[in-house]
């Protein structure tokens, strides 16, 4: 995981430092379809995969109620930082 997270952050760094280099413009507009081939990838892995469809029932519900659990939480927390500091109005 430190790894996985490590490479994230260098990849942040040099997309900084890089930020006005022309062909990264270009690149940029490719990220959607990457992003869209990577899922398509990981719904044919799941999908071939016997015991994840075969139980299929029981993980749907438990990944129902943690995204759920998750957008929800998200949704409050950024309700409490727009309230707390982004106010109409007010000086600070």
């Amino acid at each position: 995981m430190f790894t996985i997270i490590s490479t994230m952050f260098i990849g942040i760094g040099v997309g900084y430092l890089m930020r006005n280099v022309q062909i990264l413009q270009k690149i940029e507009k490719s990220t959607s379809l990457t992003i869209f081939l990577l899922l398509f990838v990981l719904g044919v892995s799941i999908g071939s995969n016997r015991l994840i469809v075969d139980n299929l029932g029981k993980f749907g519900w438990q990944a129902a109620v943690l995204a759920t659990s998750s957008i929800t939480g998200s949704m409050l927390a950024s309700f409490t930082v727009f309230h707390l500091f982004f106010r109409k109005g007010e000086k600070k």
